[in-house]
Formats: C-alpha cells, structure tokens, sequence
C-alpha cells in the first residue's frame, strides 16, 4: 500500500474544505483540495498524481457541477470512486449521479466520509443499496 492515498477533492465552501481534509487526513488519506470542477479536472488528466478517489460538493463555484465532473472522469477511468456531497441535491442523485457512486447529505460526520472513501476502496463498489 502507498504511504498515503490521494483523494481528490472539490469543495469550494472553505470552512466545509477543513472539515473534509482533516477527516480524511485523520482516516490516513493525503487529499488535495480544489475549489472548482475545471481545477479538477486539469489535475486529474494531467495525472501528475495517482489519485484514488473523487470526493465532490454537487454545488460548485465555475461552469461544472460535482455531477458533471464525476460524468468526465468516469469516461477516462469507468470504475473510479466517487462520493458526493451535498446539502440540497440528495434527490437529483438517482438520476445524476454515477453508478456505483456514494452521497453523502451535509452536515454529515466526518466518519462518515472516510467509511464511504474507505468502503470504495476496499470494495472496488459499494453495495447496490447505495448505487443509484
């Protein structure tokens, strides 16, 4: 195992971006965090880092949304992870959402998010109860 798993990270709301990191440092992932989609992805094609995992707000600063964002990096890697965040768009998940994929409503404890992260992971995919 590598010393310590990337995580991508888009969350533009920064008091939320502390939260996120500290809870994914504390459950021994490295995260890089990112306030927009189009950041994101310049990284994640670039692939200067191997990233493990997506970790997005669905409600984004910029032209993309998190929907959108995990849309395009599942065309480049089909079976990456991916956990959402959101706040008010939990019913949109279903029909927007990638398969296989993990939604997390805020506020939610940080556990939470490194067991989702962690359970993509370790399962390759979550549980049909989880997929939309």
């Amino acid at each position: 195992m590598e010393a310590s798993l990337v995580i991508l990270v888009i969350e533009d709301e920064y008091p939320v971006q502390g939260v996120v990191e500290d809870a994914l440092t504390d459950g021994g992932f490295a995260a890089d965090i990112l306030s927009s989609g189009e950041e994101a992805l310049t990284l994640f094609r670039g692939r200067l880092k191997n990233y493990k995992a997506l970790v997005t707000d669905v409600s984004l600063k910029g032209t993309l949304n998190g929907w959108e964002v995990a849309r395009q990096i599942r065309e480049i890697e089909p079976e990456f992870p991916v956990v959402y965040m959101t706040g008010a768009s939990g019913d949109k998940w279903a029909s927007q959402g990638v398969p296989n994929s993990i939604l997390l409503q805020k506020p939610f404890a940080p556990a939470q998010l490194v067991t989702a992260v962690s359970q993509l992971l370790n399962a390759g995919t979550p549980p049909s109860t989880t997929s939309p």
